[in-house]
């Protein structure tokens, strides 16, 4: 049986005896975890290996959005609340410092991810927001400057690395002109394409990164007619070639109301526009059936670059006192609110 070129949710705390065996057959490469699969870290653990004993695998990713802020899927009592990525750009006065803390942050969520076997966090968002946009991304974007937003998220992507855990840089080409939300509906881009350069910058200082999502956004100087996730013409002359991504391309999720058509229409036009995996976070079994139709098996480049992402973590996470490094975290923020330019040294919280 081969792996299937697809990513799946599931419905609770817990696998069910019809989740086991349907993931059993099918063999997704990875499942995503959500705030309604998240009791606390024995659970979790529990409920990562039932999916990897599942699929026979156990170096099959398991992912999850845990970017701090308004997207954190793992939170208090088990786990630290974290701020939203806005909050690194505070710092703008001292660049180091801001970068320090970005790749700190990283490399706490790496830990509270890897202890409870979590390989992949959807992380970071490289989206340049502008003025007049939907929220929908706001304050889970680092800067409005994008070569800002280009430092503060290699720094938390490098964080991440070092602890053991995948980033994924998101939403690429870039979701941060969208006037609508693409959860509710289909967001149309009609910059130009010179100004869309700007928002592209970001991903091509990234482009070493292992992973990447899709933007469910419209880019008219591109492709007025489909949005980035089903856009052969964004995926290859935009993704691939312009900004030069060579990575592991996954969509955004596909039951998000932007997209148009069944189920299996959209993994079918997701596929064929040149997405590497589909993903499908809902845990509503019926729906991954109907994705599980149009599965591809992963194979060719979109197997290579999956190999050459989980190559990225096959290591022992770089040494790190959790409870230092998070008191140093939080300590070096309430100076930073207090007084930035003042804040804990950025070559102490480098060194942890």
């Amino acid at each position: 049986m081969s792996v299937k070129a697809l990513i799946l949710g599931c419905a609770g705390t817990v696998l069910s005896a019809e989740e086991a065996a349907f993931f059993r057959d099918l063999d997704p490469w990875g499942l995503i975890l959500f705030r309604r699969n998240c009791a606390d870290p024995d659970q979790i653990r529990r409920l990562v290996s039932d999916f990897r004993t599942a699929v026979g695998r156990a170096d099959a990713p398991v992912l999850v959005d845990q970017e701090g802020g308004r997207v954190q899927r793992l939170g208090p009592p088990h786990w630290p609340k974290y701020p939203p990525a806005r909050v690194f750009a505070r710092l703008a006065n001292d660049p180091l410092h801001g970068r320090a803390l970005a790749r700190l942050a990283g490399r706490l969520m790496a830990h509270d991810l890897h202890s409870v076997g979590i390989t992949v966090d959807c992380a970071p968002v490289l989206d340049v927001p502008v003025a007049g946009a939907h929220d929908v991304i706001g304050d889970r974007a680092f800067s409005s400057d994008p070569a800002e937003v280009a430092a503060l998220g290699r720094a938390m992507a490098e964080g991440l690395i070092a602890g053991g855990v995948l980033p994924v840089i998101k939403h690429i080409p870039g979701h941060g002109r969208s006037g609508a939300d693409s959860h509710a509906a289909l967001p149309v881009v009609e910059a130009s394409r010179e100004a869309l350069e700007a928002d592209f910058l970001p991903f091509r200082t990234l482009t070493d990164m292992p992973l990447a999502m899709t933007a469910h956004v419209v880019y008219t100087a591109i492709d007025p007619r489909r949005p980035a996730t089903t856009s052969r013409r964004v995926m290859r002359s935009v993704v691939r070639d312009a900004i030069g991504y060579d990575g592991l391309v996954m969509t955004d999720d596909l039951s998000m109301n932007a997209l148009e058509g069944s189920l299996g229409e959209r993994a079918r036009q997701a596929y064929r526009a040149g997405c590497d995996v589909v993903l499908h976070c809902n845990g509503k079994l019926d729906e991954m059936r109907q994705v599980a139709c149009e599965a591809r098996a992963l194979a060719g480049r979109a197997k290579q670059r999956a190999a050459a992402a989980l190559g990225r973590i096959r290591h022992v996470p770089e040494p790190f006192d959790a409870r230092e490094a998070l008191a140093v975290f939080t300590k070096s923020l309430e100076r930073a609110e207090s007084a930035p330019s003042t804040g804990f040294a950025a070559d102490h919280a480098l060194s942890l």
